[in-house]
């Protein structure tokens, strides 16, 4: 046993040695732009509740009946034991939300991208982004496909790799033509831009792949009533795989795809992730149906203009055209992950939390503070939030 503690801690140590090592931080209160640490209050622009709902009463309350009735677990996978109706309400929230026929649900975001690898096995092809989620390059080379990676949002890398692709699926004489999935995020969670998916459709219709988009830092932000991204651009009957999660705008927890009838069926059948793992606690699906109707509310829609109000305050604030438009995601380039540490430090010698993201979530010489506004945030706590960044003396 000795030996393998010694082990651990000297890989421990190459950690720290690389300003690499991570720990966790107890929280004591909900979450929202001020949460409670370390006996003390901070300024909080760390979490992914865009519209504030995490601790909405809403969702509390849904959460608290669905409890109620179904009590706190599941009991096994919804394959196994049955399908508790919170899922299924879920489900026909989502895929009315997303204007789909159909949506399937799964514990975590990582586990909705296994979905990946029940549509492509080791006779197809996928093309990612460069920047895409770490769930989804784990689930796509888990899946045993062919793997190609094309430059972030570069068009003409993609239209090269679709090429190839279009031959190598052909040449494959006496065989099923390999299935070509290409995979993108619409808005990236480090930087905030978002992908050319107009152009995207147009190029996998051109040679005939499959499209699947994760829309996790666009649901609840974009589109009418925040339906994301690719119903922003009328794409909704152009895009075969929609993937998301229910813990970021929509405040809950939990990930889901959505689309065909076909497509939700098949991955009932064949996504690993779904049929052997235990159903999420009902709860959980509760509070985020209830959390797909505030957003479609009047309420929502003033939660997400208070937002945007928050993300002009800090462009015209601080004079910087950094920030892309929608996006509650705010880097700050650092580069060093020393740096970043430091910066991050110094703002929480000022009572701000903000993470300092490093490898291997970013590239090496990549490290930054990642900040992000909520619906939450008041102008003043921006106007905080600026005269602490001013003091970091960065290029914003």
């Amino acid at each position: 046993m000795h030996l393998f503690t010694d082990e651990l801690n000297r890989r421990l140590a190459d950690l720290r040695e690389q300003n690499l090592f991570r720990e966790l931080r107890q929280v004591d209160s909900a979450q929202g732009p001020h949460i409670e640490s370390g006996g003390k209050s901070w300024l909080n622009f760390s979490s992914n509740d865009y519209l504030g709902l995490a601790n909405h009463p809403a969702l509390k309350n849904a959460a608290i009946q669905s409890v109620a009735r179904f009590g706190a677990g599941a009991g096994a996978s919804r394959l196994i034991c049955g399908s508790l109706a919170p899922f299924h309400e879920l489900e026909q929230a989502l895929a009315a939300f997303k204007q789909t026929e159909a949506a399937l649900t799964f514990a975590t975001g990582f586990a909705a991208a296994g979905a990946i690898s029940a549509l492509a096995g080791k006779d197809d092809i996928i093309i990612l982004d460069k920047l895409v989620h770490a769930c989804i390059v784990d689930a796509a080379r888990l899946s045993g496909a062919t793997l190609r990676v094309f430059a972030h949002n570069d068009l003409s890398d993609l239209e090269e790799k679709l090429k190839w692709s279009q031959t190598k699926a052909q040449a494959e004489a006496g065989k099923r033509k390999a299935a070509i999935l290409v995979i993108t995020e619409s808005v990236f969670s480090m930087d905030g831009d978002r992908a050319p998916l107009l152009e995207m459709v147009q190029l996998k219709e051109k040679y005939g792949a499959w499209l699947m988009v994760d829309e996790a830092h666009a649901t609840g932000m974009l589109g009418q009533n925040g339906r994301g991204l690719i119903d922003a651009l009328g794409l909704s009957q152009r895009v075969e795989i929609q993937m998301g999660t229910l813990g970021k705008a929509l405040g809950a927890s939990g990930g889901y795809i959505c689309g065909s009838r076909a497509l939700i069926d098949f991955l009932v059948n064949r996504a690993r992730s779904f049929i052997f793992s235990t159903a999420p606690v009902p709860a959980a699906a509760a509070a985020a149906a209830a959390a797909i109707q505030v957003a479609q509310s009047a309420e929502g829609e003033t939660r997400r203009q208070q937002l945007f109000s928050r993300i002009t305050e800090w462009k015209v604030q601080l004079k910087t055209n950094h920030v892309n438009p929608g996006a509650a995601i705010i880097p700050l380039l650092i580069g060093e992950e020393d740096a970043a540490l430091a910066a991050a430090k110094t703002l929480r010698d000022q009572d701000i939390f903000v993470p300092a993201i490093r490898y291997p979530t970013v590239a090496r010489g990549a490290a930054r503070l990642r900040i992000t506004l909520t619906a939450g945030h008041t102008a003043a706590d921006v106007a905080a939030l600026i005269t602490a960044v001013k003091t970091l003396n960065l290029t914003t």
